[in-house]
């Protein structure tokens, strides 16, 4: 019997071969993606037992269980939180394009969220044009 993640593994290796094509956006795709980070938020959120029931979001931040008696949800990291923004396309492919070129300078562990952050310790807010 297969474990819950034969299924991923099975297709890890279908787009590996898909990916040897000359051409095909699937390779850069995994090149840009860290798949420990991925793993890591995909396994908290879509991999979960079906037995633990689902905790909306301010029960889990408060402690409270789900059901009396149930054991309280394991703590979470507080040092950061995993969050959803939108991009516009072209600033998307060159934040991708500066990642790319950061892991082609020998920086592995360059990802989206990393240069993202170092961009933000170099911002001068008084240097911002007014109407962003």
């Amino acid at each position: 019997m297969k474990g819950p993640h034969s299924r991923s593994l099975d297709r890890a290796g279908e787009l590996e071969e898909a990916m040897k094509s000359e051409g095909d956006l699937g390779g850069a795709a995994r090149a840009l993606l860290d798949r420990d980070e991925v793993e890591g938020v995909l396994s908290g959120a879509f991999y979960t037992s079906t037995e633990v029931p689902r905790v909306r979001a301010k029960a889990r931040t408060t402690g409270a269980a789900s059901e009396p008696g149930a054991a309280p949800a394991p703590e979470r990291p507080q040092h950061y939180k995993v969050i959803c923004i939108s991009m516009y396309t072209e600033d998307l492919e060159r934040l991708d394009e500066m990642v790319s070129s950061l892991k082609a300078r020998g920086m592995t562990k360059a990802n989206r969220s990393a240069l993202i952050r170092h961009a933000l310790s170099q911002v001068d807010l008084d240097k911002i044009p007014k109407g962003i």
